[in-house]
């Protein structure tokens, strides 16, 4: 498909997650997953981005007033994950992080056409790191 001027293209996108404490939430994927952050928003400080190449997740940290933060899908649908995330190597992350102490809920294994490893973090959100099998021929 061309691409005209009169066209809006997408670029990424970033899953935009709520949490009873972005500080812990930050250090987790930083120390387990191997993602990096700069900066802490807002005063007092309750909002991240985390960042690995050019995978972005947002951590939103819900008032006291309102906590427990949201709970993740699964805990509504048992079959559903919260964040899904394309990689490059889903077996050699999994070795990486396993040896950081992330807990593999699943996988990896091979699911309809896909390489799949399935995340519970910190705040029980299921993340998925998925590799199309034929990608990238």
């Amino acid at each position: 498909m061309a691409v005209n001027d009169r066209e809006t293209i997408f670029l990424e996108s970033a899953p935009y997650l709520l949490v009873d404490d972005v500080f812990a939430t930050a250090e987790y994927y930083r120390d387990v997953l191997g993602f990096s952050f700069e900066n802490f928003f807002g005063d007092p400080p309750s909002f991240v981005i985390v960042r690995r190449n050019a995978a972005r997740i947002m951590f939103r940290q819900v008032p006291q007033s309102v906590r427990p933060a949201p709970r993740p899908n699964s805990s509504r649908f048992a079959h559903t994950f919260d964040a899904y995330i394309w990689v490059s190597d889903v077996d050699r992350l999994a070795e990486e992080i396993r040896a950081r102490g992330a807990e593999i809920i699943d996988g990896p294994g091979d699911d309809d056409g896909r390489r799949l490893l399935l995340v519970r973090d910190l705040n029980g959100y299921h993340i998925a790191f998925g590799r199309v099998l034929s990608w990238p021929n």
